[in-house]
């Protein structure tokens, strides 16, 4: 009888706990290898930006990203564009359900988006804030422009830190910078801060 980390070990229990160690060193490096590949396969979608853990926002997916946004954890899909947008998948609802993801739409009009078109997303994202959930339109401007929203309002995500990541795709200007001024006035938020440069690109 041996002693291994302070426990009294016979040989058999020396072979079992050999055999338990081989086990965790070919597992740790294949499931460290499987998060990397997920996460790489998951940079190929369009625009794809991830907030957190819990949190992604993105262009639009192909059937086979869907797959790969479920083997990477995801639990749900919100889509704020129209089904017959150019690139949509038109049976997205289906494809996400049967792979075993929640699904939701909020078609919002690239040319008026409104308060209402916001509240009716955040009002998804609330009903299980708690799920993975990716956000995507088809390039991910109405995306990032809603995710800035929501993580600045619901997450308490520093203004700053929020418009920093959007502004890594766009800066909203015209109707969309009108509609977010208009919704973090309506929270009590200012849209000013350190750093803040709210000017088109243009």
């Amino acid at each position: 009888i041996i002693r291994y980390f302070g426990f009294r070990c016979n040989s058999k229990d020396r072979v079992s706990m050999f055999k338990n160690l081989l086990l965790f060193s070919v597992l740790i490096p294949v499931m460290i290898f499987s998060g990397a590949l997920h996460a790489d396969s998951l940079e190929e979608i369009k625009n794809y930006r991830e907030y957190s853990p819990a949190f992604a926002s993105a262009g639009q997916p192909s059937r086979d990203q869907f797959a790969e946004l479920k083997e990477a954890g995801f639990e749900r899909i919100v889509y704020i564009a129209f089904a017959n947008s150019k690139g949509a998948v038109s049976d997205e609802d289906q494809v996400v359900k049967d792979l075993g993801m929640d699904y939701a739409q909020v078609p919002v009009a690239w040319e008026a988006p409104t308060r209402a078109d916001f509240d009716a997303f955040a009002a998804v994202m609330q009903s299980a804030p708690e799920k993975k959930t990716l956000l995507h339109c088809q390039a991910n401007y109405r995306a990032t422009a809603f995710a800035f929203l929501y993580r600045v309002i619901y997450r308490d995500v520093p203004l700053a830190e929020a418009k920093a990541d959007m502004n890594t795709l766009w800066k909203p200007d015209g109707v969309w910078k009108e509609l977010i001024f208009e919704v973090l006035e309506e929270n009590g938020i200012s849209p000013d801060c350190e750093g803040c440069d709210w000017s088109s690109d243009d």
